[in-house]
């Protein structure tokens, strides 16, 4: 298949699966809303029966998102596996554990590739140019689920999964460095390009601000200047 067509073709897979999240949930809010208020009793006054059709709403929004995420998970796997770059692989056959401490180390390493296979899989929110993110080899994954993913020295990007209101897991990223700065909340690739050109500037890896946008700017010009004498 042609590279556009395929980066396309994944795209509006992604963009629809996204989509049918949100989907699922609005349909059963209204689902659960109509039914709640319908089958109510008609002595009910009008607030007590929409208090009752907005729980209703909501336990219905949770069951049905719940029922489509087991079709809509296996079809993330399904397309981060297609985004991934055909190589050859050789399978390792991991021989059953003798003891509790071998099946304990097993389970810690398979772990950590987890961790690291979802934080690739998730990095399409904020890097939707099948860029370098969602390559799972450059995630180094932890026996808590989360993972990092090395960015220069001294600079980080973390992810782990936090649960929504309704009990299903968003995953989060944040920027991480070892001069013991706060986490910055990282929601696309260009704000990992501005805190990466603001430490090239010596200054603090911080949201961007009024005072650091012009110094910033400044920063990025004079990299993509270097980078175009490089190319020519």
């Amino acid at each position: 298949m042609n590279r556009a067509v395929r980066r396309a073709t994944l795209a509006v897979a992604d963009a629809a699966t996204e989509g049918l999240d949100l989907v699922t949930v609005v349909i059963g809010g209204a689902i659960g809303a109509w039914a709640g208020y319908t089958y109510s009793p008609d002595t009910w006054s009008g607030d007590w029966r929409l208090a009752l059709a907005g729980g209703i709403a909501v336990v219905a929004a949770v069951a049905v998102n719940s029922l489509a995420e087991l079709f809509l998970t296996p079809l993330r796997r399904l397309l981060t596996k297609a985004r991934s770059t055909a190589r050859p692989t050789t399978t390792r056959r991991r021989t059953a554990p003798a003891t509790l401490s071998e099946g304990l180390a097993q389970a810690a390493v398979a772990t950590e590739g987890d961790a690291a296979s979802r934080a690739a899989s998730a990095a399409w929110r904020i890097d939707q140019g099948e860029g370098f993110l969602r390559d799972e080899d450059r995630w180094r994954g932890y026996e808590d689920g989360e993972a990092s993913f090395f960015l220069a020295p001294g600079v980080w990007l973390h992810y782990r999964s936090t649960k929504n209101e309704f009990g299903h897991h968003n995953p989060e990223f944040v920027l991480l460095t070892g001069d013991g700065d706060q986490p910055v909340p990282i929601t696309n690739v260009q704000e990992i390009r501005h805190q990466l050109a603001a430490r090239a500037a010596d200054l603090p890896a911080a949201p961007a601000t009024d005072d650091t946008e012009d110094k910033v700017a400044d920063t990025i010009a004079e990299l993509d200047t270097h980078l175009k004498a490089l190319e020519a």
